[in-house]
C-alpha cells in the first residue's frame, strides 16, 4: 500500500520561511497507471529508484488534465501518463525538433494503448514553440534539465524554461526531477556529470516567471556521493564503466535526485 509523502511547501522564492508540511497521497487513477499490465517489466523494474506514484502525486497529476512531458526518451513515464490522461485528458510530447519525427513514430506505433497522443516542438536555436501558449496544465521534466546545461548555447535552458511558462496555464504547474549536485561542490561539474545544482534550477524558473511552490525528498538517495568517474552515467541504469566496480555501483543504486515544484503566477 502506497503511503502519503511529506513534503514542504515553500512561501517563499527559495525555499526559506513558511515551509509548511503537507502530504500527498496518489490518486487511484495514478496507482492503476503504474500498476497496469501494459508497462514493460524493464521499466517496471526501476519503480522503486522513481517512485512515480508519489512523484506525480507531488506534482498534482490528474486524468483531465493536460500534462506536458518534456523529452520523454524512452519512454519511462509516457507509458503511465498517456493511458493515464487517454479519453479525458491530454498527453502532449514536447521536444527539439531533431526528435520530432522519431517520436512521433513512436507514439503512432501505440495509439491503442496511448489514445490520441499529441506532439509539440521547440526549437532550440530560436525557442520557438508549437506548443500553443496558455494550454497546460502540467508540465512535467525528468532529468533532462542537466542535458540543457550541457549544450553549446548556453542560452537553451533558458529557451526551454521561457517555453514552460508561456505553454502553462495561469497557475499551472512545472514539476522537475533530476540529479541533484550539491551545492558545495564545483559549478563546472554541471557541465559534465549530469548533475544541477537545487540553486541552478531555481534560477532557471524564476528567471522565466515561476515560483518554487514546493519540494520533495522522494527521489533522494544518500548513499549517493556525486562523484563518480564517469558523472551520474557510472551509476545504474547505465554503468558506462561496465564490469569495473559494477557491485559498488549497484550498491549505490540510481542517483540522487531533486524534485522540485513551480507554479507559474495567476
Amino acid at each position: 500500500m502506497l503511503r502519503p509523502i511529506i513534503v514542504l511547501a515553500c512561501a517563499a522564492a527559495l525555499g526559506t520561511g513558511g515551509a509548511s508540511a503537507q502530504s500527498v497521497r496518489p490518486s487511484k487513477e495514478i496507482v492503476a497507471a503504474i500498476a497496469s499490465p501494459d508497462r514493460t517489466p524493464a521499466n517496471r523494474a526501476r519503480d522503486g529508484y522513481r517512485h512515480p506514484a508519489e512523484t506525480l502525486a507531488f506534482f498534482g497529476v490528474a486524468p483531465t488534465q493536460t500534462v506536458v512531458e518534456f523529452i520523454p526518451g524512452g519512454g519511462w513515464y509516457t507509458e503511465i501518463l498517456a493511458p493515464m490522461l487517454k479519453g479525458r485528458g491530454r498527453y502532449v510530447a514536447f521536444v527539439p525538433t531533431s526528435q520530432a519525427e522519431r517520436l512521433r513514430t513512436t507514439l503512432a506505433g501505440k495509439t491503442a494503448q496511448y489514445g490520441a497522443t499529441q506532439l509539440q516542438t521547440i526549437d532550440f536555436k530560436t525557442g520557438v514553440s508549437t506548443m500553443p501558449a496558455g494550454t497546460a496544465d502540467v508540465v512535467v521534466t525528468f532529468r533532462n534539465v542537466h542535458n540543457l546545461l550541457m549544450q553549446d548555447d548556453p542560452a537553451v535552458a533558458a529557451r526551454v524554461f521561457k517555453a514552460f511558462h508561456d505553454m502553462l496555464k495561469p497557475g499551472g504547474v512545472l514539476g522537475v526531477v533530476d540529479h541533484r549536485l550539491p551545492e558545495a561542490m564545483d559549478t563546472a561539474r554541471e557541465k559534465s556529470s549530469g548533475y544541477l545544482k537545487r540553486s541552478t534550477i531555481i534560477r532557471l524558473a524564476q528567471n522565466a516567471g515561476f515560483r518554487l511552490a514546493g519540494e520533495s525528498e522522494i527521489n533522494a538517495n544518500p548513499k549517493d556521493t556525486h562523484d563518480h568517474p564517469e558523472g551520474v552515467w557510472t551509476l545504474p541504469p547505465t554503468y558506462r564503466l561496465k564490469d569495473v566496480d559494477r557491485a559498488k555501483y549497484a550498491a549505490i543504486g540510481e542517483s540522487d535526485r531533486l524534485t522540485l515544484k513551480f507554479v507559474k503566477a495567476r
